[in-house]
């Protein structure tokens, strides 16, 4: 007999939080929202509720330039590789493209990689709002957990096909 009683908890299982309050109880009010920011992103919550209004921005602007950045590569490094493959003869097309991809995948792995922030998506979705405890947190922004591996992995695969082929298009072309 198969003991399911583990998969039935797994199920119910409830998302874990992690509260960071707006109270200025002292001069650096600001840099203890940090810290609290800090303990719950090394914690690997399911979701972060911050109620500082500062706080929550500067950590939404930071997770949406790091998005943009690594979809920016993805995009330019894929426009590459189809430039490249449809005009063969003229690799002027995709290597603009190809270097916007490697400084953007650059930029990305030196600054958001390493951040725990970058597992991290702003939350808009209603549905998983709706059972989080927000009745008593005034204008929040909601960070959930996401595991970024597979999309960094196809990220950094995309920019080094895009690099190679662009390379193995120059030198053909200047053989």
């Amino acid at each position: 007999m198969v003991n399911n009683s583990d998969d039935s908890i797994a199920a119910a299982k409830k998302p874990t939080f992690h509260i960071i309050r707006e109270v200025y109880d002292s001069g650096n009010a600001h840099e203890s929202f940090e810290a609290e920011l800090d303990k719950g992103l090394e914690a690997k919550v399911d979701y972060i509720i911050i109620e500082p209004t500062r706080l929550g921005d500067e950590t939404s602007r930071w997770i949406t330039v790091g998005n943009c950045l690594h979809k920016t590569a993805v995009v330019s490094g894929l426009a590459s590789i189809i430039s490249g493959v449809l005009w063969q003869e003229r690799p002027i097309f995709s290597a603009p493209l190809c270097a916007v991809s490697v400084f953007c995948t650059g930029l990305y792995t030196v600054s958001w990689n390493y951040d725990p922030c970058c597992q991290y998506q702003v939350e808009r979705d209603i549905t998983k709002l709706k059972s989080l405890p927000l009745a008593d947190v005034s204008s929040p922004v909601v960070l959930g957990y996401s595991d970024n591996s597979k999309t960094k992995y196809f990220h950094r695969g995309v920019t080094l096909l895009s690099a190679a082929f662009c390379a193995w298009q120059i030198y053909k072309a200047y053989k």
